[in-house]
């Protein structure tokens, strides 16, 4: 097993981050890399479509509105990796009432390449999230 995890401080209250980012259908609003968010099976589901036109659907795992936190499997993806498990978190930072810490973390088995080449792409989903997510709370 494999895994990452990219975390970033924003500035922005816990609150306003998880606003943004903490409904599962709401991807789409905030990450220009995908395209479309369809939710499915009463919004335990969703269905994206990424800017390269794949198609990725993943099951909620769990939720928790006051710790600000989701994690997430993969039910379909063109992505080399198996026992995919994804966390989402919005974190306050001590002292500081505008911002917030956004760690988004992974764990998987590698199929069919390399365990760095499948961290690295991970990594690399993460890390463009999250600069994402800091694009859309300046702008």
């Amino acid at each position: 097993m494999a895994s990452t995890s990219v975390s970033q401080v924003v500035p922005a209250s816990p609150e306003r981050v998880w606003q943004l980012i903490g409904g599962f259908g709401s991807l789409s609003e905030w990450n220009p890399s995908i395209t479309e968010t369809v939710l499915m099976e009463g919004g335990r589901v969703r269905r994206l479509r990424t800017a390269d036109g794949e198609v990725v659907v993943e099951r909620m795992l769990s939720f928790d509105e006051q710790q600000r936190t989701y994690a997430y499997t993969f039910v379909e993806t063109p992505f080399p990796a198996t026992g995919y498990l994804a966390t989402l978190r919005v974190h306050a930072v001590p002292g500081e009432k505008d911002a917030a810490e956004v760690q988004w973390s992974g764990r998987f088995v590698p199929q069919g390449v390399a365990d760095d080449d499948v961290v690295a792409l991970f990594t690399g989903v993460y890390r463009d999230g999250v600069d994402a997510l800091l694009e859309a709370l300046q702008g």
